[in-house]
Parts: structure tokens; sequence; C-alpha cells
């Protein structure tokens, strides 16, 4: 009876060691998939919900998650005025949750709609902006082009169409300088 006792007190511990190795084991492949997963993998798990972003300058934005690219968010805040929002000038989200999307699954195309790419489509509607410095400064106008790293905005008062007579300067601006583009 003895070496019963022996031999169901060395099973008893490999079975815990398995165990024990075992979620060793477990914990460490979650941490290397957690070290895969980038910011917007978990924001594009949450389009479509409500978060709130706190940008460099420009306070902190609620409204509904509408877009993500690799490198900017687009928000629909609570007046229908839409944010777009460069990922370089947020310095914290709440309301993502602990969801994610697969690192990599937005597709080749999505990838390559970068801040440059949202900002001309701005520009080409030709829609009166309010840009959001990341010094906190407010600038308005129209988005007259869109450079590598800056844009251009004629810069007019808000709720006036952009005509020569009501343009006070044309002010280039860095793309990281920019918090908040607000039209709408």
């Amino acid at each position: 009876m003895r070496w019963e006792a022996l031999f169901g007190d060395l099973d008893a511990q490999f079975d815990q060691a398995d165990a024990a190795e075992l979620a060793g084991e477990v914990a460490d492949r979650t941490r290397r998939e957690l070290a895969r997963v980038r910011l917007v993998d978990r924001l594009r798990a949450v389009t479509g919900r409500d978060v709130s972003v706190a940008v460099l300058g420009g306070g902190t934005l609620a409204g509904r998650l509408v877009d993500v690219g690799p490198d900017w968010v687009l928000l629909t805040e609570s007046r229908g005025r839409d944010a777009l929002v460069p990922l370089a000038a947020v310095v914290g989200l709440t309301g993502m949750g602990s969801r994610a999307a697969d690192p990599g699954s937005e597709g080749l195309v999505v990838r390559r709609l970068a801040l440059g790419h949202a900002l001309r489509a701005v520009a080409r509607d030709r829609a009166p902006v309010s840009c959001v410095l990341v010094d906190g400064s407010t600038l308005t106008g129209t988005i007259d082009r869109v450079g590598a790293d800056f844009i251009d905005v004629a810069e007019h008062p808000p709720g006036e169409p952009r005509r020569p007579a009501a343009v006070r300067a044309v002010r280039s601006v860095p793309l990281a300088a920019l918090a908040v583009v607000r039209h709408g």
C-alpha cells in the first residue's frame, strides 16, 4: 500500500506540474497574441459604437465611431458633425471594451487610406471645416489642397462659402499639428 500511495503522490505531482506548464504556455501565447494587436485593430472592432476620444489641444470628443483608417478615426458627434481625428493626436480612448479585430485583417486597400486620403476627400467636397490644432488653437475655412505632410486652409469666417473676398489668409498646416478636423 505504501507503494500505491507513493505512486499516487508522484502522479499528482506530475499532474500539477503539467497543469502549471500548460497555464504558463497559455499565458505566454496570450501575451504574444496581444502584442500583435494595434490600436486600429481595437478601434475597428468597435466601429458603430459610441466612444470618447481625448485629443491634444482639443479636449474630449464623444460620438459614434464611423470609420477607421491606418492613422485616423472618424466620429460623428452628437450635433451630427463629423470629426476626423489623426491617431497621432489621440491621448486616450474610452468605450472600447476589450474586443479587437484580427491584426492585419483590414485589407491592403484600407491600410493605404492614410490621413492624407481622408483629408483629400474633405478638400474635394469644398465643405467648410474647423481645424483644432495640437496647441489648442482653431482655424476655420476650406481645405484648398493636401500635400504629403501638410494642408493648405483658406481661412474664412465659419458659415460663409469660400469666396476670394471672404478669404483672410491661406495657412499651411503640418499634418502633425492637426488634432481634429470637423466638417458637416
